[in-house]
């Protein structure tokens, strides 16, 4: 059976609030010394993009405030770019705009689906 839009917002809402999670308590300088993090956090917000990669373009169209093509872009880099990761970029994604990002999935996301 085909996968929805709705489904692919809730996979983007749990891959955001694992990444968040996955940060929790750490320092930037945490981040840089521990691997098992780094690939944790970037899987997350590899999967972020890949659902967003996913949505219709009818969906996207009526969210034009999601910046779908720099979720999915970041996605791209991080996947066909992998050894040349920027980690403060990553960092930063995580720490200042997964927040409101997944707060905006949770407005999107109905209640019983989560």
């Amino acid at each position: 059976m085909p996968r929805d839009d709705k489904s692919f917002l809730l996979d983007m809402l749990v891959a955001a609030r694992d990444a968040i999670a996955y940060a929790e308590g750490l320092s930037y300088a945490d981040f840089e010394r521990n691997r098992e993090k780094q690939r944790a956090i970037v899987n997350a917000v590899q999967e972020i993009g890949e659902a967003a990669s996913r949505i219709t373009p009818e969906f996207k169209n009526a969210h034009p405030a999601i910046p779908w093509r720099k979720i999915v872009g970041m996605r791209n880099r991080l996947v066909h770019a992998y050894f040349d990761i920027e980690l403060d970029f990553v960092w930063d994604t995580v720490r200042n705009d997964l927040p409101a990002f997944a707060a905006r999935l949770e407005a999107l996301t109905p209640e019983t689906e989560m």
